[in-house]
């Protein structure tokens, strides 16, 4: 507005412009507090926005991603520290390479042959892989729940393995019968773990244990319920040391301190 009071523009060709001034500056405080609040403003969002551009540049997608990792990362410390820690199994040593017996006698390896481990699959294996520990050759009908239980007890204290075969050479049933009384027998096994051996060779009950039990001559030839049947075989357990070779054989083995300590040996 020109000094004269006139709305047009002045001599300088600029747009009216209403424009006051005060007479006492200190009316001007105001405005000034206003505008120094706006600027702390402005530079604060510029600062934000220089710290989130990183992230903002591709979307949301590397907000998504960071966080994803920082979980895995934080999820990978916690299984590290509370997660549950893994059971070593005992190394198997070397075989002994000069053994003072030959093999299948005490204290010579077992003998050269394959026999396999009954699981959901059988896993073949050489015979002389079953040790250190104890196995037990157990014949039909043998009912030697209570020795399991302590063979698999004491191989479980002292660190060490347990098999358990079937002596079929007298065994006239099917396979799976026999594999099936074997389950049942190895479930004996409260305080420790009997792993199931299929030798279907008989290496193991033809070597170590006693031949096997047959029909007397009356019983055979009657069949008659009156007639004496020979009694059944009882089990037997073979030792066998980490490097292999065979520390003992024991016919007829009964729970008790000296089989615990024949077992201790071995370790």
């Amino acid at each position: 507005m020109r000094p004269d009071g006139d709305p047009e523009p002045d001599d300088y060709g600029l747009p009216p412009v209403d424009v006051v001034v005060p007479d006492d500056a200190r009316e001007l405080d105001r405005d000034v507090i206003a505008y120094r609040r706006e600027e702390r403003q402005r530079r604060r969002r510029e600062r934000i926005r220089r710290l989130t551009r990183p992230f903002t540049r591709y979307g949301i997608v590397i907000p998504i991603i960071a966080g994803a990792l920082l979980v895995a990362l934080a999820s990978g410390v916690l299984m590290t520290v509370f997660g549950p820690r893994p059971t070593p199994r005992p190394s198997t040593p070397m075989l002994a390479p000069h053994p003072t017996a030959a093999p299948g006698r005490v204290g010579g390896h077992l003998p050269d042959a394959r026999v396999a481990l009954i699981g959901r699959e059988r896993v073949p294996i050489p015979l002389r892989d079953l040790r250190p520990g104890v196995i037990l050759i157990a014949p039909p009908e043998c009912r030697c729940e209570a020795l399991v239980a302590e063979l698999a007890a004491r191989t479980q204290e002292f660190e060490l393995r347990f098999w358990l075969t079937a002596d079929r050479r007298a065994d006239k049933s099917k396979p799976e019968e026999a594999v099936r009384r074997l389950r049942q027998l190895a479930g004996a096994a409260h305080h420790g773990t009997a792993v199931l051996v299929e030798d279907t060779g008989n290496v193991l009950s033809g070597t170590y244990a006693p031949p096997a039990a047959s029909p007397g001559p009356a019983a055979a030839a009657s069949g008659s319920a009156g007639a004496s049947a020979a009694p059944a075989a009882a089990p037997t357990a073979v030792l066998v040391a980490p490097d292999g070779v065979v520390a003992g054989v024991l016919h007829s083995p009964q729970p008790g301190a000296d089989l615990t300590d024949k077992i201790k040996a071995l370790a």
